[in-house]
């Protein structure tokens, strides 16, 4: 258990053995969708995974919404666990990239998918929709403007509005479908924030840690862009894109997808 800045108490969940690595879990789910990801890790890692705000087994989070609140409990995790590696997925690799923006010590940060709102390169035309709906509280409606918005290379996100939320009714009693339908007012609270911190890809240039800017073939053809962006303003970057490989794939943890991460914490 974590106390944070605020007296907020954090439970960390840590498996493995070796130099330590945190995990910075996206937007619209928990933990527990990465435990596979940390299985594949921990015989080279001392893998530690935390609950965000407001998820879970996590403290509720401050409203309205402030990415410097998710920026401060990672600081703390890593003070700390010792940690000086961090691998972040979709919003929480925003969360890690704008902390190691923000000078949080961190030696190398490895990102899947970062939605960050580099040079307008992340689409947003979706969220006052998906907001509204939210609001009315149609969570299918939101979830499915949310998804169709995000996944722009999705044949499901060019069917009528009708035929995607009367999928996403189906996709709601799943168990990761109830999670996420739990989790879209968050999931859009974010986005916003994450628009509201958008600039140039020079505005990144002061990154110190090695960077590693990862994402799936198969997914939405910004996140080539923006990591491309990122990796010509921040000193120590590169990028790697994995054929086959969509959105989910960091939780899927397919060896092509664990083996590049192992070997970039591992120095190599």
């Amino acid at each position: 258990m974590i106390e944070t800045r605020d007296g907020a108490r954090i439970p960390l969940h840590t498996t493995g053995s070796g130099p330590d690595l945190v995990v910075v879990h996206g937007g619209g789910v928990t933990i527990d969708i990465y435990r596979r990801l940390a299985a594949r890790l921990a015989d080279r890692f001392t893998v530690h995974l935390y609950n965000r705000r407001g998820r879970a087994d996590a403290p509720p989070r401050s409203v309205p919404y402030s990415m410097q609140e998710d920026i401060d409990d990672l600081a703390t995790v890593l003070a700390h666990t010792g940690a000086v590696n961090v691998l972040g997925h979709s919003g929480g690799a925003v969360v890690a990239l704008e902390a190691a923006r923000l000078q949080v010590p961190m030696e190398r940060l490895a990102v899947y998918d970062v939605p960050m709102q580099v040079d307008d390169l992340f689409p947003v035309d979706w969220l006052p929709g998906a907001r509204a709906a939210a609001q009315a509280g149609d969570t299918a409606r939101a979830l499915a403007l949310t998804g169709a918005g995000l996944n722009t290379q999705s044949a499901a996100g060019r069917l009528p509005v009708g035929m995607q939320v009367a999928i996403t009714r189906m996709f709601l009693r799943t168990p990761i479908g109830r999670m996420m339908g739990d989790l879209v007012a968050m999931t859009l609270d974010e986005s916003a924030s994450i628009d509201e911190h958008g600039g140039p890809a020079s505005r990144w240039a002061v990154v110190t840690a090695e960077v590693l800017l990862m994402c799936g073939a198969k997914g939405p053809p910004y996140y080539p862009k923006i990591h491309r962006a990122l990796a010509a303003a921040i000193p120590r970057a590169r990028t790697l894109e994995i054929p086959g490989s969509q959105h989910d794939g960091l939780a899927r943890a397919n060896p092509r997808i664990v083996e590049p991460f192992a070997e970039f914490f591992a120095g190599r």
